[in-house]
């Protein structure tokens, strides 16, 4: 079965938006996911400044920074069912509130457990408004053609947010204190509070039996011991030790609870069924695919530009710029090459380019190549983001609309688990194809040699505390064996690229959009054909046509 699914969504107070209503309903919840993809990056370049000010120790700084990005993860379905059930505009509405009051009480934290309570409330906060903005979406835009384009002009400003999160906090902290880099969430709050409650429709799906209280609260338990298990592991923490063993074994086993439990519940939480669909598990299986594929890439690429190639943080984040470009133009050209395409198509020509692209950057080395790296990251983003929209499009069309909250947390979920196993994958990749270089450099001891393998950062810094020819000798061995292991997790990063080409050969053929489908290669005749009032040829002999 492809397509989209006609259920019934109980509509209250108002009706969707028509005519041009439906795009500044957009604009709203496309503000909405700047706010929340800002604050997963803006951080990241104000820890220096965290540090000297609150005196944080390692762990604490630890919380600081992934506290944020493990509660959102942890509490997307959570909040994703229970919007499907008491409202989803109520639930994005309470997002914004909390979003404010805990950027305010981050920004004047006067500790660091203040802002460890403060970046856990702000994760609350915005695993309140990122299964809201995607479920009102798919409510406001039912038309399928319209909701693609739709789906393409949020991805890019997901885009956008992920980009400037670093530059806007690198400009805020030139000029102001830390704290600045949460308050600029204050004013779009409070315009975004009316405007939403003015403008946004409000919708649940159909409220038969009571709320799963249990089944969500394993599940957001489940999920938090399943991603910091996860996060422990990309950070090189061993697999045997038991702050990441234990929450990975308890978070697995009430996966698993929540799993059996949802199967025998004649209400469930979160309808499983839905992945008995072909589109919708290959779909929620891609996004898994390319994120664990390339966001542990992009760390590693990022550490290449600064500590092979010397580039400071502002010029590693303008090498990286094209790529973000790149993906804006996929995601608003996506509408169009999916009618022309259809969705297997598409992604598979998005895994593929963003293989191709992987496999050019195998030709870094020691030396700077601006414009390979160019070609390279235009490539990888455009072709990301072409798999992603894709796969965002089919999920959100095949799943029912009265589950479009669960259906959107769980795609929201997927990428960030997807996100955190390639962190962990590739990272382990990287240090296995790293650290052998360093094991016998000559005039260097054995102690500093396994000091050196954990990271080039800290080989840079035994090296200079040896000096000399040993010094400088372990300095070259260290920046020629992370150019080996990069070269070794490019193409362990392709071979999952293509593997999730191959997968998306599940996907429907056709884009089917209401009472008509569009074949590959015929949706821009069918988009003239509906502009003039007759029917395309395809309608004319075929009304339906199922993939």
């Amino acid at each position: 079965m492809s397509g989209t699914t006609t259920a019934a969504v109980r509509p209250l107070r108002r009706a969707p938006a028509a005519g041009a209503n439906r795009w500044v309903v957009l604009v709203v919840l496309c503000v909405s996911l700047l706010l929340v993809a800002l604050d997963a990056t803006v951080l990241h370049v104000a820890v220096p400044a965290v540090t000297e000010d609150l005196r944080p120790g390692a762990i604490e700084l630890l919380w600081i920074v992934d506290v944020y990005p493990l509660v959102c993860a942890s509490l997307l379905i959570l909040f994703g069912t229970l919007g499907d059930r008491i409202g989803r505009r109520r639930v994005l509405l309470l997002g914004y509130a909390l979003f404010g009051v805990a950027s305010a009480v981050a920004a004047l934290a006067p500790s660091a457990q203040t802002l460890i309570l403060a970046r856990a409330l702000l994760g609350v906060g915005g695993a309140m408004i990122m299964p809201a903005t995607l479920s009102i979406l798919r409510q406001v835009f039912p038309d399928r053609r319209e909701r693609a384009l739709a789906i393409g002009i949020w991805s890019a400003v997901a885009a956008v947010g992920a980009a400037v999160g670093p530059l806007l906090g690198g400009f805020l902290l030139e000029h102001f204190w830390w704290g600045s880099v949460f308050l600029v969430n204050i004013p779009l709050m409070l315009v975004s509070l009316p405007v939403g409650r003015l403008l946004l429709p409000e919708s649940r799906g159909e409220r038969d039996g009571p709320w799963d209280v249990v089944g969500a609260l394993m599940a957001a338990g489940g999920l938090f011991g399943v991603v910091l298990g996860v996060k422990r592991l990309g950070g090189g923490e061993p697999v045997a030790s038991l702050l990441t063993l234990v929450p990975l074994l308890l978070g697995g086993t009430l996966l698993v609870l929540f799993v059996r439990r949802q199967g025998r519940r004649a209400h469930p939480l979160v309808d499983l069924r839905m992945f008995r669909r072909p589109a919708y598990s290959t779909s929620v299986g891609c996004i898994v695919l390319a994120m664990l594929a390339l966001v542990g890439l992009e760390l590693i690429a990022a550490q290449y530009l600064q500590l092979v190639l010397g580039l400071s943080p502002l010029q590693t984040g303008l090498r990286l710029l094209p790529l973000t470009v790149a993906a804006m133009a996929a995601g608003l050209a996506g509408a169009r090459m999916l009618r022309r395409f259809g969705p297997r198509r598409m992604v598979c020509f998005g895994f593929c380019l963003t293989a191709a692209a992987v496999l050019t950057l195998t030709a870094m080395g020691g030396t700077d190549d601006a414009g390979l790296l160019l070609f390279g990251f235009v490539l990888l983003g455009f072709g990301l983001e072409t798999t992603l929209f894709g796969a965002y499009e089919s999920m959100l069309s095949e799943a029912p609309a009265e589950q479009a909250g669960g259906a959107a947390a769980i795609g929201e979920t997927s990428y960030q688990l997807g996100a955190g196993i390639g962190i962990a994958l590739l990272g382990s990749v990287m240090n296995a194809s790293y650290a052998p270089g360093l094991a016998s450099v000559p005039g260097v001891p054995s102690r500093a040699s396994a000091a050196a393998g954990h990271s080039l950062g800290e080989a840079y810094d035994v090296a200079g505390r040896l000096g000399g020819p040993a010094g400088d000798a372990l300095r070259r061995a260290a920046r020629d064996s992370f150019v080996h292991g990069l070269h070794v997790t490019l193409l362990v990063s392709a071979g999952l690229l293509l593997l999730g080409a191959v997968m998306a050969l599940r996907l429907p053929r056709v884009m089917q959009c209401g009472e008509e489908t569009v074949e590959a290669g015929e949706g821009e005749a069918a988009e003239r054909a509906a502009e003039v009032g007759v029917p395309s040829p395809r309608e004319a002999v075929q009304p339906r046509v199922s993939a």
